[in-house]
């Protein structure tokens, strides 16, 4: 697409300002709840939590099986995840990419907790192929019923 500008001192159309066709953006973008039945874990061992239910999966980059993001083109991506688990146990969920923790989030188990709530979120470059997720850690629980565990994800730019 090109885009013109109005000359004031001769009124006609000049150059482009910017040539080319726009670049064809891939458009990434999901959002999805685990839905497991309310009370999830603790587990002996971490565990990548699958964000079964499917809000929103623009570019298919999401796997509802798995839990696993698969970035579909290089670029800056957001991630952000958010849960609720009641207070008696430990809570800890982790945003990895390709193996490498990048951000946490976690509570601890404390008597007269009812109920814990957190997140994190990040700005990752991301090469096509490369895999992000939330582990959900070994000994610790989420809430995953009402919608109130999510992982969201969107490409903001592609490289």
């Amino acid at each position: 697409m090109d885009i013109y500008y109005k000359d004031e001192s001769c009124c006609q159309e000049s150059p482009p300002v910017h040539t080319g066709e726009m670049a064809k953006q891939q458009k990434v973008a999901f959002s999805a709840v685990a839905e497991h039945g309310g009370a999830y874990g603790p587990f002996n061992t971490d565990k990548t939590l699958v964000f079964n239910k499917v809000i929103t999966n623009i570019g298919d980059a999401y796997s509802n099986a798995t839990g696993i993001f698969a970035a579909p083109v290089a670029g800056i991506y957001y991630f952000t995840f958010s849960y609720h688990a009641g207070g008696d146990h430990w809570s800890r969920l982790t945003l990895c990419k390709d193996g490498e923790s990048i951000v946490s989030s976690s509570d601890h188990e404390a008597s007269g907790d009812s109920a814990d709530n957190g997140g994190n979120a990040a700005v990752l470059q991301l090469k096509e192929g490369d895999q992000v997720y939330v582990i959900l850690g070994n000994d610790t629980h989420v809430w995953a019923g009402d919608a109130q565990t999510s992982f969201t994800g969107f490409l903001i730019s592609p490289m």
